[in-house]
């Protein structure tokens, strides 16, 4: 018996089909073992050794392959193409050998494709595994490794608030920080334009203002109304003929097939799908045998798929789509590999495959490996200047007109944050031709500053200074999500305070690891790694032996040291100038204390020098105005019953109402939900009334009291909370619907919910046989097989959602292992006590070494 080892079931599945009664395939369920997160997972003292402990999830897993493998004459390990892969063979292959469970024969097997030709050609060509890659995979894990656990102890005791920092991960939040100071720094110019509204043989055009008075008009010329009205008059009063007209034709080739970082810009831009998401469902296609393997950065194809798709160009079109010679392509990309194939489908007569986002993100595919082998687009670029009687001024008018399309008649290639081209059809003129002028407009415009990054964008940037590897792009993107570093609105990255201030430590105390040249040519050197060109242990000794004194150095100043260094350092963005000459620390309340960065327990902000008798601060990430500043109290008016002052502030936690002063001073938050039209002195007792007693239960004889607290306005009796649905109805809700939320709490589980019925039904998990259900949970919907709960991404739409989708969910979030929480207590057993038997010394547990 032949026993083959792949990562995922639903690729077993697959393969299982293309092979003879002699094979049996398992999965291993991606990778089985890692280090274990604690100091001393690899010792930099003795050859940057490694140990190595097996998921505890999978040791099931392990325990059925290697019960397998004892059977088995031959051990075929077949994972994916690529370095991760490779290691995921070399665990295999180490866990059977400490268990002694090896077979005498071992070979490795890989396969762009899961296809059945693929596959059988892939098992008649075996190799040994890859020690180039494996050390690689080893030097990657290291690094990372160390960087984390090295750095992450310093920013949880110098920099409160902070969660994590990563070799990559940094670098990429350092890219959409630097943006949005870009963003903030940017100051808008205006400036107007003047065009001109024609007709020619009934066809209307526009044509812009190109000269006036004898000088060249260009986008920020006119900035002022004055001299665009004194434009516009000339171009009113003047009697415009054809100068010039010049065509110019112009030729678009088509882009290259997909690559890992192409395929998820592209998805993002067409589909708004979301890295994680796209690399998700490609996973999916790969393993169902609809595409080439899908985590590559080469953009040529295969001779025998190049000639597929020239085949399959000329039966949907005709021979002038498909060019004279097959397009070869080049990767323009830092540190390209070019190891795999580019993504393609695997069969190029099939125009589409599945459902929902699987039938999306193939069709997507499909079209651009089918248009990067057809004919370029032929397109005709008109331009027509027109004159006026004195030669000073001048109006220009472009068009451009298809003339034959080329691969552009099935796929166009999306382009981020650019102007649409300007594609207006003009009508047919000569020199000498007078067309009819109909109209001018005079419009206002202002430079607008650059765009937030979107995922899309994100990721071509990192791709083009060689940060990180495009397998990687969408979980560095998820991980600054997960650790609030940024938000995400309409699909823009924006930067949270955390993450800014995270920024500017590891620029001010560690600038040379956040650096782009830095961090791409580390990537160079394991890159050489992975080609046998430099030995791993080299590169992470050159590496250490800077990075180790330099962390060891920070950890030694005081919290107060690193502060002032920062405030230092940030001066220019916390405080910039103001430009009238005057001191931009001078606090604004008190008009004589100085502005600086401090440090609290819940993250810094700035705070007047005068404290306790200024209590000026605005939040960190506030630069320079006043907007969310505490700049001194409003008085709203007096409580009628204590006589004491109610005033309105504002806090680094947002608005809030206080009455008296000092330290027994009543204090409540102004939630977001109140209009400020309706928020006065009787509403401001109100909520210093809080919380307020609704009624006794009816049954428990306990009071329900209705309140304003952490997470919003509740219900409370008898220890248990019901949650309601805004600020009035703290107010506004009598006894009986009071008593019926409190039981519907209790039904829900304290969550103020009912049992839930499932949104649908997918039938029972491959694996584990559990009924699978779409549920909506507390933090959104999410998948379920009685065992293990999977979230949806954000960008999954739970009406769309396959039965693939929820396996694939379900498997990954099973991978992960279980998550993290108290461990609870066995139960105990009813059984007569028996005499206590001898405590034995415990066994050490000792992780598996390298």
């Amino acid at each position: 018996m032949q026993l083959v080892i792949v990562e995922s079931p639903a690729k077993a599945k697959t393969i299982e089909k293309y092979l003879g009664r002699d094979f049996k395939v398992l999965a291993s369920y991606g990778h089985v073992r890692d280090l274990p997160p604690k100091d001393g997972s690899v010792d930099p003292d003795d050859g940057f050794a490694m140990q190595w402990l097996l998921y505890p999830d999978k040791a099931k897993r392990m325990k059925e392959i290697q019960d397998a493998a004892k059977g088995a004459d031959r051990l075929i390990l077949a994972t994916d193409p690529d370095r991760e892969g490779e290691a995921i063979s070399w665990h295999v292959q180490e866990l059977l050998r400490s268990k002694k469970a090896l077979p005498a024969e071992v070979d490795r097997v890989t396969f762009n494709a899961i296809t059945k030709d693929a596959v059988l050609t892939a098992m008649a060509h075996p190799r040994a595994l890859d020690d180039d890659l494996i050390d690689a995979y080893r030097a990657r894990r290291a690094l990372d490794y160390l960087v984390g656990f090295t750095l992450s102890p310093v920013l949880w005791r110098k920099l409160p608030g902070a969660k994590s920092a990563g070799r990559v991960q940094s670098v990429s939040l350092r890219l959409v920080v630097e943006r949005e100071r870009e963003i903030e720094a940017f100051v808008a110019q205006q400036y107007w334009s003047v065009t001109g509204l024609f007709e020619m043989s009934g066809t209307p055009f526009k044509a812009r203002l190109a000269r006036w008075r004898g000088d060249k008009i260009e986008r920020l010329t006119i900035t002022n109304e004055a001299d665009a009205r004194a434009a516009e008059a000339d171009v009113r009063a003047g009697h415009f003929t054809v100068d010039l007209v010049e065509t110019k034709p112009l030729t678009r080739n088509p882009p290259p097939p997909f690559t890992t970082s192409t395929l998820q810009q592209e998805a993002a831009r067409k589909l708004g799908f979301s890295a994680s998401h796209t690399m998700r469902i490609a996973q999916g296609l790969y393993e169902d045998g609809a595409i080439t393997y899908m985590r590559t950065d080469g953009v040529q194809m295969d001779g025998s798929a190049i000639s597929a798709a020239r085949k399959a160009i000329a039966t949907r079109y005709d021979g002038g789509y498909v060019p004279d010679q097959p397009r070869q392509y080049q990767t323009k990309a830092k540190n390209a590999q070019e190891a795999h194939e580019a993504i393609r489908p695997t069969d190029f007569s099939k125009d589409k495959t599945g459902g929902g986002d699987h039938a999306r993100l193939y069709e997507l595919i499909w079209k651009r490996a089918m248009a990067s082998q057809m004919a370029s687009a032929r397109l005709e670029r008109t331009s027509i200047d027109l004159t006026d009687g004195t030669g000073k001024t001048m109006l220009r008018a472009t068009g451009q007109v298809i003339k034959f399309p080329g691969f552009l008649a099935l796929y166009d290639e999306g382009r981020d944050d650019s102007e649409d081209e300007d594609a207006r059809l003009l009508p047919a003129m000569a020199s000498g031709d007078a067309p009819a002028k109909t109209g001018i407009e005079v419009e206002k415009h202002e430079t607008q500053p650059p765009p937030r990054y979107s995922e899309a964008s994100l990721v071509k940037k990192m791709e083009e200074l060689g940060i990180g590897r495009p397998s990687t792009y969408a979980s560095i993107l998820q991980v600054l999500k997960d650790r609030a570093y940024v938000t995400v609105e309409k699909n823009r990255f924006i930067p949270e305070e955390s993450g800014r201030l995270l920024t500017a430590f590891l620029e001010r105390f560690f600038e040379r690891y956040v650096q782009y040249d830095f961090t791409a040519g580390l990537e160079e050197e394991l890159d050489d790694v992975s080609g046998g060109r430099a030995q791993w242990q080299a590169v992470l000794e050159r590496f250490w032996r800077d990075f180790k004194p330099r962390t060891g150095e920070v950890m030694e100043q005081k919290p107060s040291e690193i502060t002032a260094a920062l405030d230092e350092f940030l001066g220019p963005y916390l405080f910039p100038d103001k430009g009238d000459g005057s001191d931009p620390r001078i606090c604004p309340n008190c008009g004589t204390g100085k502005l600086a960065l401090r440090g609290g327990k819940f993250g810094p902000f700035i705070a007047c020098s005068n404290y306790p008798d200024c209590k000026y601060t605005r939040k960190f990430a506030q630069p320079g105005g006043s907007d969310g500043a505490d700049t001194g109290p409003e008085t709203m008016g007096n409580d009628p019953d204590s006589g004491l002052e109610v005033t309105k502030r504002s806090g680094r936690f947002g608005p809030y109402i206080q009455l008296g002063d000092g330290k027994e001073a009543k204090r409540s938050s102004i939630p977001k939900d109140i209009p400020g039209e309706d928020f006065d002195l009787d509403y401001a007792l109100r909520l210093l009334s809080l919380p307020r007693e609704v009624g006794v239960h009816p049954e428990s004889g306990k009071p329900i009291m209705a309140g304003l607290g952490r997470y919003g306005p509740y219900l409370l009796h008898d220890g248990k909370y019901a949650k309601l649905t805004g600020t009035a109805e703290i107010f506004d809700i009598g006894m009986n619907a009071a008593v019926v939320r409190i039981a519907e709490a209790a039904a829900g589980g304290g969550r103020g919910r009912t049992k839930a019925e499932p949104l649908n039904t997918f039938g029972p998990h491959p694996t584990s046989g559990g009924e699978m259900k779409l549920m909506e949970g507390r933090f959104g919907p999410y998948v379920t097989d009685g065992t293990t709960n999977a979230t949806l991404p954000k960008s999954a739409d739970p009406a769309t959602l396959t039965l693939e989708e929820a396996i694939a969910l379900i498997d990954a979030r099973a991978a992960k292992g279980p998550a993290k929480g108290k461990k609870k207590a066995a139960p105990k057993k009813a059984s007569a006590k028996k005499p206590a038997a001898k405590k034995k010394a415990p066994a050490k547990k000792k992780a598996d070494a390298e």
